[in-house]
């Protein structure tokens, strides 16, 4: 990857902010925790910002549950079922992202009508990780070794992405994206990294769409990245020739389509997660290397939808 070819996220800045300050950016980098965090950006009566509460995570992991475990093939321990929350260790130390509808609300405990969350994200920083025994993806694949190469970057985990059925709609992407570009500035990320999922526990049965990203988007040697060892699922299950690439990419999930419109790479071998009934694959996402037209398009100070 040519350095010269590429841009670090100041670099971002400069390149493609206006030229007045961007103090929007810089009220949200200087805003408390608690309810004065701020929105990241507003599309009708669709909202972007991180979750004010535990209240409001545990909304979110309600949602992961409808979605992973009862719209989706994941498959639920007893205290899931009966929580009817997805949650795990991870949950205490992320951020959450979160999309609310303003036009949909519901009663809280208080009787205060509230908006509801429509689409999550979890996001994980690198010295959040490192205080906290490391990054969720470890378990599937060896980002230890990523990091280590790179010392002086920092990651960013992106993970536990769903979003409600009616609201799978290009605005509510275009709201998530625009919330973790924004988060990306604040917090001065390199490198996003993060596990995508393609449904189904048979590798063979996709195989054309693990072989389009093996033979398409693999990642260059300076940011190679291997499944861990035991779970280790080979991805070239075909030879390029034989890949009928229109097909295959039409069939990969949507997500994944997005993270290769912006830019991103998909680390060596894919692991089988039985109990989400789905296939991994790890995408690699430096900042240097987005697509310039993608953040053109949001703004280097990701200020397109703040004033909304």
């Amino acid at each position: 990857m040519s350095r010269n070819a590429v841009l670090s996220p100041r670099s971002l800045m400069r390149k493609f902010a206006p030229a007045m300050a961007t103090s929007w950016l810089a009220g949200m980098k200087a805003a408390p925790s608690g309810r004065n965090v701020p929105s990241l950006g507003r599309i009708g009566s669709l909202e972007v910002r991180l979750a004010r509460s535990a209240k409001e995570i545990r909304k979110a992991q309600e949602l992961r549950y409808h979605v992973f475990y009862e719209e989706m093939s994941a498959i639920a321990d007893p205290a899931t079922q009966a929580t009817r929350r997805d949650v795990d260790a991870y949950d205490d130390i992320c951020d959450h992202l979160l999309v609310l509808d303003h036009d949909l609300t519901e009663r809280n405990k208080l009787g205060r009508r509230v908006p509801r969350i429509v689409g999550t994200y979890r996001l994980l920083r690198q010295d959040v990780a490192e205080r906290n025994g490391g990054f969720y993806t470890a378990a599937e694949f060896d980002i230890q070794s990523l990091v280590d190469a790179h010392p002086r970057l920092q990651f960013l985990e992106l993970g536990r992405s769903c979003v409600l059925k009616p609201y799978r709609t290009k605005r509510t992407v275009e709201l998530l994206w625009h919330g973790i570009w924004a988060y990306v500035l604040m917090h001065r990320i390199d490198v996003m990294v993060g596990c995508a999922s393609i449904e189904g526990t048979d590798p063979d049965r996709i195989a054309s769409q693990l072989a389009f990203l093996h033979h398409n988007a693999r990642t260059p040697e300076t940011w190679r990245v291997r499944a861990v060892g035991e779970r280790y699922v080979e991805m070239n299950r075909m030879p390029k020739a034989e890949v009928n690439e229109r097909q295959a990419l039409r069939e990969l999930p949507p997500l994944i389509k997005g993270y290769l419109r912006l830019g991103a790479f998909i680390g060596d071998g894919a692991v089988v997660d039985h109990q989400f009934g789905t296939t991994d694959v790890l995408i690699v996402m430096p900042v240097e290397a987005l697509n310039s037209r993608y953040v053109n398009h949001y703004g280097a100070d990701a200020g397109r939808y703040a004033n909304q």
